[in-house]
């Protein structure tokens, strides 16, 4: 970490604030047929995340919104430390925003407890008004990203320049990782964590949101944060 800049947090929802990914689940449990053959290219980057994503919720009726949004809010539990750690940052002056590849339906009634600024929650969006579900792209990459990331990270991530701001990730999946390669600080688990070590990414694995509260705390007594 660098002394001296302003630090300010990206975090990751799915599989990081919750504690598994609500896309997957949603698939898994309505199963829309032709979906599996579509996952598996969106997993094994044949395909980009936004083509992906768009094409699988395409597959479901607009009708059952309703029982999707049930679905995810019953089970999508919350990674413990979570509520401690906005504490912690806010306590400490340190931004923090919400950098998501999931959609606002289920996001906004899931972060609702936390008095979150809708300003600081970068989403994307779903329209039920057709017969079948669109997802809406409001932060779609920018130069020099061209991955089709949907909702793209590094895009947001820029706007806060790396001369002013320590940049601090906080992820769990290959859709972190573009991120990860230009951030200054990574937390990591799961997919993510294997990938920063392959390629040499500097990053802490942590479990849960105490795990990153305590190391940030002990950076800040050795005065590198």
């Amino acid at each position: 970490m660098t002394a001296g800049k302003k630090p300010v947090i990206f975090c990751d929802f799915d599989g990081t604030i919750t504690l598994s990914d609500n896309i997957v689940a949603i698939m898994k449990h309505f199963k829309p047929e032709g979906y599996e053959p579509m996952m598996k290219r969106t997993v094994d980057q044949e395909i980009t995340l936004r083509e992906g994503v768009g094409n699988m919720f395409a597959l479901l009726p607009s009708s059952r919104k309703d029982e999707i949004v049930d679905f995810v809010l019953s089970r999508a539990g919350i990674r413990e430390g979570f509520r401690e750690f906005l504490d912690y940052v806010k306590q400490e002056n340190i931004e923090f925003y919400v950098t998501s590849g999931g959609m606002d339906f289920f996001i906004d009634p899931l972060l609702a407890p936390f008095d979150i600024p809708v300003s600081h929650i970068y989403c994307n969006s779903a329209d039920f008004n057709g017969e079948n579900i669109e997802i809406l792209w409001p932060h779609p990459c920018q130069n020099p990203c061209d991955n089709g990331c949907g909702m793209c990270k590094t895009t947001v991530m820029r706007r806060f320049p790396e001369d002013q701001y320590e940049r601090i990730l906080i992820g769990d999946s290959l859709t972190d990782f573009e991120g990860a390669k230009i951030a200054d600080m990574v937390y990591s688990r799961s997919i993510l964590t294997d990938k920063c070590a392959e390629l040499g990414v500097k990053h802490v694995p942590f479990q849960n949101f105490f795990d990153i509260m305590g190391d940030m705390k002990q950076k800040q007594q050795q005065g590198v944060l």
